[in-house]
C-alpha cells in the first residue's frame, strides 16, 4: 500500500515501519485480520533493523524486516484494491483515443480467438529518432495559444527528457558548477528540486512562500537573494503549486525575470498546468524571455506517468545546451509514439474530458471534505487535481486545531487498515496538520470521504490521539516521500 520513492535525505524512501503488522505468526499461526498479530518492539533493533515479537501470550516469536512476511515494506505491489491519491496521479486513466483497441487487446489477452489485434511493434530492432522533430512539432502546437505573445513555440524551443526528473537535473549540470554553485527554492514546494541539488552537491537558498496570503510568491525577496548571492544560478519555480496547487502570479514571475543584475535561469515548472484556467500556461513566453525555461509533463492531465516523458520550453540557446549534453535516444520508440498519439487533437479532447470529470469531483471534495468533523482550512489553491487540507486535534466547533500528530495517525491509519494511501505533509513550510489528497473517480472520493469520517471519529473517542512513540521521526520520513 506505500510506494518506494526518492526523498530529500535518500535516493530511495522506506516509509516508517508501522507499530504494529496484522500477519500472522509463523510458529503459533496466530492471527487475522481484526487482531494484531504481531507488535513492534521499539527498544529493540537488530542490526538498525526494527524488531516485531508476536504478542501472543506463551509464544513471543520475533522477527525483523529481513523476515520474508515483512519483505514488502516499502514496496509498491498494489493489487488494485487499494485507492491511490498520493501521487497525483489521473485516476481516470490515459488520456488516448483508442476507440475499441483497448478492448480487442484486453480480449487477446485474456484468449478470445476471435479477438483480432495488430500490433505494431514501432520498430523496435532499431534505435528511436533522436531528434523527436514530430513530437516537438505536436507539443509547440498545444502551447501556441498566443495568449501571452504573438510570436509561436518551434522544435527548437523545445528539450524532450525521461519525465521533469530529467529537465531538473539536465539543467542543473548544465549551469551549475558542483561543490560551487546554488539554487533557489520557495517552499513549500516538489521535493525533487532539492533531491538533484544534492546528487549535484550543491546548496540549496530558500525563499519560502507567503503562507499568510495563499502561498504567494515573494518576488522582492527573492530578487534581494539574487542580488546578494552570485552564485545561485537557477530559480525554481512551481505553478500550479505542489503540495499548495497555486497559480503564481504572472506579475511575480516577471518581476524575477527582469532582476537587472542578476544573470542566471528562472525554471518554472507547469506539470499540474492543464488542471488550472485556460491561457494559464507561460510555456510560450520563454519566446520572450531568454532566461526562463518552462518545464511540462503528460504525467498528469494526460495520464501517462507510465511512458515518462517530460518536456522544457526554452531559448533555442539553452535547447541546444539540454539536448547536447542528453543520453543519445533518451526518449524510447514507444514513449514516443504514445505522446504524439495523445497529442493528436481527439486525444487532447478526451484529455479535457477527463480533466472536467477531476475538475467536478475536485469541487465536491472542497464542499464535502470540511463537512467531516476534524478537518481544517484548504490551504492554497484549487488549480490542480489536488487539495492540501488541515487535520484537527479535535473538531473545528470545540476549538481544532492543526496537528502534526491527529494527521499523522490519519494517514497511517487510512493505508494500513484501509488501504487508501494519501500524503502527510505537515512538515512542510506553512503546512502544520495538512495532508494532501490526490482527487479520485467518484468511487474512490466516496470511499475517502466515509474512512477519514470513521477514522476520525475513532480517534476523537479515544482518549485523545496518543502519540506514537518515535513520531516526529514517522512524521519526518513521512513527509519527506517526494511526488
Amino acid at each position: 500500500m506505500f510506494r518506494q520513492m526518492a526523498d530529500e535525505n535518500n535516493p530511495v524512501f522506506n516509509p516508517a515501519p508501522p507499530e504494529v503488522w496484522t500477519y500472522p505468526c509463523e510458529k503459533c499461526d496466530f492471527g487475522t485480520e481484526d487482531k494484531f498479530a504481531l507488535k513492534a518492539h521499539n527498544s529493540e533493533y537488530h542490526m538498525g533493523i526494527k524488531v516485531y515479537q508476536c504478542e501472543v501470550q506463551g509464544c513471543g516469536k520475533k522477527y525483523d524486516l529481513k523476515d520474508s512476511f515483512t519483505q514488502h515494506i516499502g514496496d509498491y505491489k498494489d493489487d488494485g484494491s487499494n485507492i491511490l491519491l498520493d501521487a497525483n496521479e489521473n485516476a481516470f486513466g490515459p488520456s488516448l483515443d483508442m476507440g475499441d483497441h483497448v478492448e480487442r487487446v484486453h480480449d487477446a489477452m485474456n484468449g478470445r480467438p476471435d479477438a483480432q489485434v495488430e500490433i505494431d511493434f514501432l520498430r523496435l530492432h532499431r534505435y528511436p529518432d533522436p531528434h523527436q522533430l514530430e513530437l516537438k512539432k505536436l507539443l509547440c502546437d498545444l502551447r501556441n495559444t498566443h495568449v501571452h505573445t504573438s510570436r509561436s513555440l518551434k522544435p527548437e524551443n523545445l528539450f524532450v527528457g525521461v519525465g521533469s526528473d530529467e529537465v531538473i537535473d539536465a539543467l542543473l549540470r548544465c549551469f551549475c558548477t558542483p561543490g560551487h554553485d546554488k539554487i533557489l527554492t520557495c517552499p513549500p514546494t516538489y521535493g525533487m528540486y532539492a533531491v538533484s541539488a544534492q546528487v549535484n552537491d550543491l546548496d540549496i537558498v530558500k525563499i519560502p512562500l507567503n503562507t499568510a496570503s495563499a502561498f504567494s510568491l515573494r518576488p522582492e525577496a527573492i530578487n534581494q537573494a539574487l542580488s546578494s548571492d552570485p552564485s545561485i544560478k537557477l530559480v525554481y519555480l512551481c505553478s500550479p503549486g505542489n503540495p499548495t496547487a497555486s497559480l503564481i502570479s504572472k506579475t511575480d514571475i516577471q518581476q524575477v525575470l527582469e532582476h537587472p543584475t542578476w544573470n542566471g535561469v528562472v525554471v518554472l515548472d507547469e506539470a499540474y498546468i492543464d488542471f488550472a484556467s485556460d491561457g494559464s500556461s507561460l510555456a510560450e513566453w520563454v519566446t520572450e524571455w531568454p532566461n526562463l525555461v518552462v518545464m511540462q509533463t503528460l504525467s498528469k492531465a494526460f495520464g501517462l506517468a507510465g511512458i515518462r516523458l517530460g518536456t522544457a520550453f526554452t531559448s533555442p540557446e539553452i535547447a541546444v545546451l539540454l539536448n547536447s549534453l542528453s543520453a543519445p535516444y533518451n526518449i524510447s520508440s514507444p514513449t514516443s509514439a504514445i505522446a504524439q498519439a495523445a497529442l493528436q487533437p481527439k486525444s487532447v479532447a478526451v484529455m479535457r474530458c477527463k480533466r472536467e470529470k477531476i475538475m467536478k469531483q475536485r469541487d465536491r471534495m472542497l464542499q464535502e471534505l470540511p463537512r467531516v468533523p476534524g478537518i481544517g482550512r484548504f490551504l492554497g489553491g484549487a488549480d490542480s487535481n489536488f487539495l492540501l487540507v488541515e487535520v484537527l486535534d479535535k473538531p473545528r466547533e470545540m476549538g481544532g486545531r492543526p496537528s502534526n500528530t491527529t494527521a499523522m495517525s490519519l494517514y497511517e491509519s487510512l493505508a494500513g487498515e484501509k488501504g487508501v494511501v494519501v500524503r502527510f505533509r505537515g512538515k512542510e513550510v506553512g503546512c502544520e496538520g495538512c495532508v494532501r489528497i490526490t482527487v479520485g473517480t467518484a468511487d474512490e472520493v466516496d470511499r475517502f470521504l466515509q474512512e477519514t469520517r470513521k477514522l476520525l471519529a475513532a480517534i476523537f473517542q479515544s482518549d485523545g490521539v496518543k502519540a506514537v512513540e518515535n513520531g516526529d521521526v514517522n512524521a519526518s520520513t513521512a513527509n519527506d516521500v517526494i511526488a
